[in-house]
């Protein structure tokens, strides 16, 4: 049996016979596929002992997870499998047309397998290395448990892609920081897991509204000023993101068998949409995360980093992390150095990699210049003034999506990095991840679903 006949008969669901699935199908799916979700967050791994969790903090929000629930790998190895075949293909070591049925069929085939490699090895890795310590004897129970929710996301990813509104991916992430947006406003239990509605007066709360609230009654300003300012960046992030997002370029186009009927052809800014920033998020969250095992795991710090509480203080992971720059200041009014360079090589990391990641996305996703000539002339249009070839019409779009994609994978990654060292209620990526998936979900199902879904939803996202 050759490598394209496993690939090939790879467990997978199957696909809706129908060519265009209706609003309500797609609602349902992705409804059951969303409390699925949350109830397999909430799900403990049976056997694990007392643990650390709030190490893996950032790397939760980015993965769309719940450390220490069954399914505390999140979409982790989906996102890893497909950054590493991204860079095989983009850089010419994989020879692989994802523009062929054929092609495109042998590179899902590939990137399923590396998501099951992914899954048993992350699994293996986060309990054998410390991360997630179970109880004597029963290590291999909670591997296996891991394994078991990873391959539950895995599937449930390929459900809501072929069922349901976008992506298992986009889903998780959204869930996850929806939930953790409405934690960081109203959290009524501190720090110390006590009930700060019960003592209010003496127990300090978590969530930015209630803390508001209790700093005017106890008389400390500062505090105050901190909250609210979280809400205030949070409230600005949503708004740059949703402005940001609106950007576009239109390129003319007309029917050549429909004189005088023309159309549009929209590119957008952000032409890689949010994956080069899922991909830069879940590189820094990953080493950190293997930084803080190693450092369990050897007993000293290596290269990677040392980590206090969970969090980076010295080497690689803390240089290409972020800290609250405005809580600082606010603070210790003032801005030392250390903090300065590490939000400057955040910033060039999350702008560098994510125009890469922006770049080869572009070309494995078959939204390249010549996928996109090609799509337009199959269509029956063309460029008005210009000869209908398809060479032609892939010169002309070429100088905007090579354009587009390079500005945009940089202008996303500078929009990251400065929520990140602002602070909010959640991570600044986080943020920007939920914004734009949650916009383009809505463009979507206006587009696509206009004449199908129920009259009151129609006339909220008309």
């Amino acid at each position: 049996m050759n490598l394209q006949s496993i690939l090939y008969n790879i467990p997978e669901v199957k696909p809706p016979v129908e060519k265009k699935l209706g609003f309500n199908v797609k609602l349902k799916w992705t409804l059951i596929i969303l409390v699925a979700f949350f109830v397999l967050a909430n799900i403990p791994l049976y056997g694990l002992a007392q643990n650390s969790l709030e190490q893996f903090e950032y790397l939760a929000i980015i993965l769309g997870t719940d450390f220490g629930s069954i399914i505390s790998l999140g979409i982790g190895p989906i996102v890893m499998a497909s950054i590493i075949l991204q860079l095989l293909v983009g850089s010419g070591l994989l020879k692989i047309d994802t523009n062929r049925a054929e092609g495109k069929r042998f590179f899902q085939g590939l990137q399923k397998i590396g998501v099951i490699v992914f899954i048993v090895f992350e699994a293996m890795v986060y309990v054998l290395m410390g991360g997630l310590q179970a109880n004597p004897g029963l290590t291999g129970i909670v591997i296996f448990q891991l394994i078991i929710g990873g391959f539950a996301i895995m599937f449930m990813d390929e459900v809501t892609s072929k069922w349901g509104f976008g992506s298992g991916i986009s889903l998780f992430i959204v869930a996850g920081v929806s939930w953790r947006i409405l934690a960081g406003l109203l959290q009524f239990i501190s720090p110390t897991g006590e009930n700060c509605l019960t003592h209010f007066s003496t127990t300090p709360c978590s969530g930015a509204l209630l803390i508001i609230i209790q700093s005017v009654v106890q008389g400390t300003p500062n505090e105050a000023l901190l909250a609210l300012l979280v809400i205030v960046v949070t409230v600005l992030i949503f708004l740059a993101v949703v402005w940001a997002q609106s950007l576009k370029v239109e390129i003319p186009l007309s029917y050549d068998r429909l004189r005088g009927y023309n159309i549009k052809w929209p590119l957008a800014f952000f032409y890689a949409s949010v994956l080069p920033v899922i991909l830069v998020s879940a590189l820094i969250a990953n080493i950190q995360l293997f930084g803080g095992l190693l450092e369990n795991s050897l007993g000293h710090a290596t290269f990677l980093g040392s980590f206090s509480q969970g969090q980076a203080v010295s080497g690689l992971a803390y240089w290409l992390g972020s800290s609250n720059i405005l809580e600082i200041i606010i603070r210790t009014h003032q801005l030392p150095l250390r903090y300065g360079i590490q939000a400057i090589t955040h910033l060039l990391f999350f702008m560098f990699f994510s125009m890469v990641f922006a770049i080869f996305w572009v070309k494995t996703a078959g939204m390249d210049a010549a996928s996109q000539a090609k799509k337009i002339i199959s269509s029956g249009l063309q460029i008005p003034g210009f000869r209908k070839d398809e060479r032609v019409l892939e010169s002309i779009l070429s100088r905007y999506i090579l354009s587009l994609t390079v500005m945009g994978g940089l202008a996303i990654g500078l929009l990251a990095a400065i929520t990140n060292s602002l602070g909010a209620l959640t991570s600044g990526t986080a943020i920007l991840l939920a914004v734009m998936i949650m916009y383009q979900l809505y463009q979507n199902i206006a587009q696509q679903h206009a004449v199908d879904m129920h009259p009151a939803l129609k006339n909220m996202v008309a």
